[in-house]
């Protein structure tokens, strides 16, 4: 099927779903004849639709129009260096890195695709709530947590389906090329057979720049960025040919290498359309005082990496349910590449720039 055929279809199936809806909600009473209700049933003008539908949390053309019957899937990402290399973060649409005890881990968002199998998976923090709850009720994979953070998800919106709660179910299993405990691993395609009845897809996170959107006149061409994790340096180098920031970070021996993941059959470089870095606060959580624990809610300063530029950026937030505000010195929302995004939660001035012309190995990590 041609692109242009797919589309087409895409189009007249959204259009059928949304048509379908809207009759539905007619047929329970009420008065028919309301602005705010009434649908002609005899046809689908399928013309309303010229906008071309994209996924939510990619902003890149719907090409599947059935993912929008499940919901977001967040799997919890070791980041040791056993875990390595990864399976499935190069497939998440979002990905958030967060500081956790001398370390890191990721929450890895699924929706357009999914990735069979996912891990290692590792334990959660209570820190997840927050990052997590504007993906309408998303599905939480992970390997479990002390019974604070159990109980605390498990009065969270967050869908519980990690690897206790699931009941042997959702794929989980140990891979036996890894040691212990960087080894779990479970199935997206089992884990979104887990999804409570009524769930739904997620609400977009992020603006996406049009065909016609140019990059703001406050971004300024950078070759990457530093970035000081806790005890993760992460180097984001821009490749234009590939239009992507490519992660790469220190290894024990203080030198920098490419931070692979395997998708599929296929070991390849961390690669993202857009590298958010957001300076947050980190306070002890309240389920174990020695786990930090990202202030996600309110507002702060950060940098987006896009298309090859660097935007400063003011963020906001005003509740857990909302995604992230992010705008520029103009206050003006930024608008991101359509693709995959990362979101650091880094603590203060631990970015360093590195601009247009410049060789990386001249500008020090932030301390």
């Amino acid at each position: 099927m041609s692109k242009s055929s797919r589309r087409k279809l895409v189009l007249l199936t959204i259009a059928c779903i949304a048509s379908s809806v809207a009759i539905s909600a007619c047929g329970g009473g009420g008065d028919s004849t309301s602005d705010s209700t009434a649908v002609a049933t005899d046809s689908v003008d399928t013309t309303v639709a010229e906008a071309i539908p994209t996924f939510p949390l990619l902003g890149t053309e719907l090409t599947d129009a059935s993912v929008m019957a499940r919901p977001a899937l967040a799997a919890k990402i070791d980041n040791h260096p056993a875990a390595r290399p990864q399976v499935g973060l190069n497939s998440a649409d979002i990905v958030f890195e967060e500081n956790v005890e001398k370390l890191t881990r990721f929450a890895a968002v699924f929706h357009s695709v999914g990735s069979d199998p996912v891990g290692p998976l590792r334990s959660g923090r209570t820190q997840d709530i927050d990052i997590l709850g504007s993906f309408n009720k998303p599905l939480f994979a992970w390997s479990g947590g002390n019974s604070k953070v159990t109980n605390a998800i498990n009065k969270s919106d967050i869908v519980n389906v990690g690897w206790s709660a699931s009941k042997g179910k959702g794929g989980y299993g140990r891979d036996s090329s890894r040691k212990a405990p960087h080894n779990l691993m479970a199935r997206t395609t089992d884990l979104w057979k887990l999804a409570p009845e009524g769930s739904s897809a997620p609400p977009a996170q992020f603006i996406y720049r049009g065909a016609s959107d140019a990059i703001p006149t406050t971004a300024t061409p950078v070759v990457g960025a530093k970035v000081s994790m806790d005890n993760v340096p992460v180097y984001w180098g821009w490749d234009a040919t590939k239009g992507l920031f490519m992660r790469s970070s220190l290894n024990a021996r203080r030198v920098l290498e490419p931070h692979n993941a395997i998708t599929g059959e296929t070991e390849e470089q961390i690669g993202a359309h857009n590298v958010v870095v957001l300076y947050v606060k980190y306070a002890p959580s309240p389920a174990d005082p020695n786990s930090p624990e990202a202030q996600t809610i309110g507002a702060g300063v950060g940098y987006v990496l896009t298309n090859g530029s660097l935007i400063e950026v003011a963020w906001d937030r005003s509740d857990r349910l909302l995604p992230f505000t992010l705008k520029d010195s103009t206050g003006t929302v930024v608008r991101m590449t359509p693709g995959r995004t990362w979101v650091l939660l880094a603590r203060d001035k631990k970015f360093a720039a590195v601009g247009a012309g410049v060789d990386p190995k001249t500008v020090d990590w932030p301390k």
